[in-house]
């Protein structure tokens, strides 16, 4: 099956988390999921994605600390005015007043988050993504 089908076939989940740990336990989690899992270190590799594949990602899960030039909040605000059906989960151990400049449509989740927690939002963008698409 080519790329380009699978993205038609499933809904995808993009996870910015430059602690690999991390990454990978998210990535676990979320392909319990009907979600299509890509994996990115930071904000500026996601947005490169998102312009690839933008179309096709149902949910963003993020940390707000990420190496690079953007952090978690950049990265939200972007998303909210380039692709505003995303569904995108910001998450932190240390929310200091940086969580204050989240956009309202971002669910905020502090570390430790729970994993049934991750998986109800999972769930929650295959639905609505699978609106957008009867739309379409």
């Amino acid at each position: 099956m080519a790329t380009h089908e699978i993205h038609k076939a499933r809904p995808m989940a993009l996870i910015v988390e430059d602690d690999p740990i991390v990454r990978e336990l998210a990535a676990a989690l979320l392909e319990e999921s009907d979600l299509h899992v890509i994996e990115c270190e930071d904000a500026e590799q996601a947005l490169a994605t998102l312009c690839k594949h933008g179309e096709s990602i149902a949910l963003i899960f993020a940390d707000v600390r990420l190496p690079g030039l953007l952090d978690g909040v950049d990265l939200a605000l972007r998303v909210k005015v380039l692709w505003p059906r995303i569904m995108m989960l910001v998450t932190t151990g240390y929310p200091g007043e940086r969580v204050q400049a989240l956009p309202d449509n971002v669910i905020y989740m502090p570390k430790p988050w729970l994993a049934l927690d991750v998986l109800r939002q999972a769930e929650q963008a295959c639905d609505r993504a699978r609106e957008w698409r009867a739309v379409a």
